[in-house]
């Protein structure tokens, strides 16, 4: 079989069996970097799965992504605004200290705090309550049937050890100053980390004193990211790795056909969608002075019915995604089927361009990360070439993910124009999406911090109260189709597909892959 030829590569490899392989050892690679360790610092799947194997919630979700106790062995509603957690007792951190109420308290302000990109995951208006040392009440402003949809991703952190550290002050994910608790970490999960070169390498080691039973085998992890598709196949197909993902579509069945590995595959809950600056009075990067063309929904619908995403789906995907007419997986919304995508027709593209004032087009900006969702680049790359069909210039900026998300996020000004970005929302929820991709927000990010464009209709933020609090299925799913309706009316975003997952994986491993795309140790066995 081919090794992979000495260049980068060598050094990669290098680093990935230095230290000795053994039966109960894991070697894996993503195509982006694991940087700061600080939980609360990036809101992104693959930041918050890799924490997922040393920090813990309060809940956590299983193989079929079902709400487990985790921290919390119960909860309950014991008043309409009210709900009380009873923790789990004898848990301890990974360096001694006890797990109490005021570790969650304390996390909980934590959370909330400033350059923190998991502000939703509590309400501003939520007051925490010490109860004892083992009960915590969180009181509400109002009903909230799905308070803790997205706690298994709110990781509890140890107060005595992130106060002795001087780490209360979260490191935002443009903060190039980063505190103790972004290069080392303190959890209660089933694996420490031993070590971490930020963007680089690092390795867990078993906890044995993890609360819970393992279900695993390994001993030791070592997560290297590895940016270069044909390295990383190379490193699986060769034997020099475990597991990678994901798979670029093209290797599929490269991976199959290869003796002694195989590509997992199945549907992701991630839409990936393009985003338009619609608050600023003048787009930052644009030759249109004095005004901004995306406020014309004339404009963000030429845009639209520009892309052809069959195209996309066939020649960039190789059909490994699902086009979507909505910001949310049809598997999360059960009405998804009543929309439909506005058809992709660029002579109608043009006219609308006209319409708006643009019969030349003009000139954007494009921020594209080129290493976090599957062919990335190469769709923005697709999209700037339709949208020049129409006579849109685009001017592309592709980065890997840590340049990216520190530039468009909250914690950068939502310094861009234009965009690619994916969402899987964490509670399952439709509200998730509805609050965070469309609530109205100020240039902080209070009100929908991922709104990155900026798009606001009140109406909508008025829909989105009443979802979060409505415990009748049927009218929530109403109010969620109303919403919906108007933020595709009014092009609020443009959903591109579905991306599928595509993991590579050594027949010496037994894994599982969840529909939200994280990679849990404690459910991987290696013979």
């Amino acid at each position: 079989m081919k090794r992979l030829k000495p260049f980068a590569a060598a050094a990669v490899i290098a680093a990935l069996t230095s230290g000795g392989a053994s039966a109960a050892e894991l070697n894996y690679a993503f195509q982006g970097t694991l940087n700061a360790l600080d939980p609360y610092s990036l809101n992104e799947t693959f930041t918050l799965g890799s924490l997922g194997n040393t920090y813990e919630g309060l809940t956590r979700r299983g193989p079929d992504l079902a709400i487990q106790p985790a921290l919390a062995e119960s909860w309950e509603v014991v008043e309409p605004n009210r709900w009380r957690f009873h923790l789990r007792k004898g848990v301890k951190f990974h360096n001694g200290n006890d797990f109490t109420a005021e570790d969650v308290a304390f996390s909980a302000d934590r959370v909330r705090a400033e350059g923190s990109d998991l502000t939703t995951r509590i309400g501003p208006d939520v007051k925490v309550e010490i109860v004892d040392e083992y009960t915590v009440d969180f009181v509400l402003p109002g009903p909230n049937p799905i308070l803790h949809y997205e706690w298994d991703t709110w990781y509890i952190m140890d107060k005595e050890w992130t106060e002795a550290n001087s780490a209360v002050k979260v490191t935002s994910a443009s903060d190039t100053n980063p505190n103790y608790a972004a290069l080392h970490a303190n959890g209660t999960g089933p694996f420490k980390i031993e070590s971490h070169e930020a963007g680089v390498r690092t390795v867990y080691t078993k906890n044995d004193g993890w609360w819970d039973k393992a279900e695993h085998n390994l001993d030791r992890v070592v997560f290297t990211p590895i940016s270069s598709d044909a390295t990383r196949i190379a490193a699986l197909l060769s034997g020099e790795l475990d597991m990678v993902y994901p798979v670029p579509v093209q290797d599929i069945k490269r991976v199959n056909d290869n003796s002694g590995t195989r590509a997992l595959t199945g549907p992701e809950l991630r839409t990936i969608f393009l985003g338009m600056d619609q608050k600023r009075d003048e787009l930052l990067y644009s030759d249109v002075k004095g005004k901004n063309p995306f406020k014309d929904i004339r404009v963000r619908k030429a845009f639209y019915q520009a892309i052809d995403i069959e195209a996309i789906k066939d020649k960039v995907m190789r059909g490994l995604s699902t086009p979507s007419a909505l910001m949310i997986s049809p598997l999360l919304f059960s009405r998804s089927d009543e929309f439909e995508r506005f058809p992709y027709d660029p002579e109608a593209a043009k006219a609308l361009l006209a319409e708006a004032g643009y019969p030349d087009g003009f000139s954007v900006g494009m921020d594209c990360p080129n290493d976090r969702y599957v062919n990335d680049e190469s769709i923005c790359q697709t999209v700037a070439a339709f949208l020049a069909r129409i006579g849109v210039k685009v001017d592309l900026n592709a980065q890997p993910k840590a340049k990216y998300f520190a530039k468009v996020l909250a914690s950068g000004g939502y310094d861009t124009s234009f965009y690619l970005l994916g969402w899987t929302p964490g509670s399952f929820d439709s509200w998730n999406v509805l609050t965070n991709l469309h609530g109205c927000r100020d240039d902080s990010g209070a009100g929908g911090p991922f709104n990155l464009g900026g798009y606001c209709n009140p109406k909508v933020d008025e829909l989105s109260a009443q979802i979060l609090s409505e415990n009748d299925p049927e009218k929530r799913d109403q109010l969620i189709y109303d919403a919906f309706k108007m933020t595709t009316e009014e092009v609020s975003h443009i959903p591109l597909h579905q991306q599928g997952l595509a993991w590579g994986v050594s027949d010496k491993l037994e894994l599982v892959q969840r529909a939200d795309n994280q990679f849990h140790f404690r459910w991987v066995t290696k013979k």
